[in-house]
C-alpha cells in the first residue's frame, strides 16, 4: 500500500503538535521522556521537530500521559483552514 503525501494542513498540525509536546516536556531530557512514554528517543525527536507529523494516537496518548497533558488540550491544534 502506498501512502498519499500529507497535505500542507496535515504538516502544519504535525508541527503544532510537536511544538506543544516539546513545551510540555519542559526540562525533562528527551531520553527520559521517551522512556517514560515507552517510545524511542528518535521517535520523540521526529515528532517534536515535525519530521513525523502524523504519529499514532497511542503514541500521542502515551506522551500526554507521561507529561500530565490532557488529550483534549490537543484537539484544536492547527485547525485546517477552509
Amino acid at each position: 500500500m502506498i501512502r498519499r503525501p500529507l497535505t500542507p494542513d496535515q504538516r502544519s498540525r504535525g508541527s503544532a503538535l510537536g511544538e506543544v509536546l516539546r513545551r510540555a516536556r519542559g526540562q525533562t531530557s528527551l531520553a527520559d521522556a521517551a522512556a517514560t512514554a515507552g517510545i524511542s528517543p528518535e521517535t520523540l525527536r521526529k515528532i517534536e521537530t515535525g519530521r513525523l507529523p502524523s504519529p499514532s494516537f497511542f503514541t500521542v496518548a502515551a506522551l500526554c500521559r507521561a507529561y500530565g497533558l490532557p488529550l483534549d488540550q490537543l484537539s484544536q491544534l492547527g485547525e485546517p483552514h477552509r
